[in-house]
């Protein structure tokens, strides 16, 4: 079975008002070599077009991976607010 199809399964109930996760400085991404962020998310969470980087958080699998490889510390990361996030689902 492939990862998608597990990912599938899963489903979110996310806070349009206040997301649990942003980028703290846009200009830092500019800069970033790499942008392990893309790279190591498993949920592919961030998108990087050229100018700025675009974060799905209606995905995030909320694992942290993102915070932990920024190099800059430029992710404002938390788990969702009550009654919110990703509700796993095993089949």
């Amino acid at each position: 079975m492939r990862i998608e199809d597990k990912l599938y399964l899963n489903r979110y109930r996310t806070n349009e008002k206040e997301p649990h996760l942003k980028i703290i400085d846009e200009k830092v991404c500019e800069k970033c070599e790499g942008k392990p962020c893309i790279i190591c998310c498993p949920a592919d969470v961030y998108e990087w077009d050229g100018k700025s980087m675009e974060v799905k958080y209606e995905g995030c699998l909320e694992c942290g991976t993102c915070r932990v490889v920024c190099p800059y510390k430029n992710i404002d990361w938390n788990y969702p607010k009550g009654n919110y996030g990703i509700l796993y689902k095993f089949g």
